[in-house]
């Protein structure tokens, strides 16, 4: 699932990834994210992804906000997260979120996201 309300972010990411095979779920804000997932309001049956990449500043709930919701969930708790920032590094606002499997600073270079991203589900296999 690719979260951010950039759309152009979300268009990229979203066909990149497909291009590979993934199938690939897209939200515009962390609310939305919670509410496919059915974190809030609750809804157990909801499909959980694989992976997360989700952008740090967004309208309605931001990253930070979404990763300690996933992280208090039962059933998201465990979907690694890969955090999109303009804003530097900022693993140390991450300190302690085990959810949180890396950091790609915006602007991003293609490439390098998907191998973060194929890295991430190859460990998780």
């Amino acid at each position: 699932m690719i979260v951010d309300d950039e759309r152009d972010v979300v268009t990229l990411v979203k066909f990149l990834l497909e291009r590979d095979g993934h199938v690939v779920a897209a939200a515009y804000d962390g609310a939305d994210a919670l509410a496919q997932l059915g974190v809030e309001p609750a809804a157990p049956a909801a499909p959980v992804p694989d992976l997360m990449v989700v952008d740090l500043m967004m309208p309605v709930l931001d990253g930070l906000s979404l990763s300690a919701r996933l992280a208090g969930c039962a059933r998201t708790k465990g979907v690694p997260l890969i955090i999109l920032t303009a804003k530097g590094e900022m693993s140390n606002v991450f300190q302690g979120t085990a959810n949180v499997a890396g950091f790609v600073e915006k602007p991003f270079d293609p490439k390098s996201l998907r191998e973060r991203i194929n890295a991430v589900l190859a460990q998780k296999k």
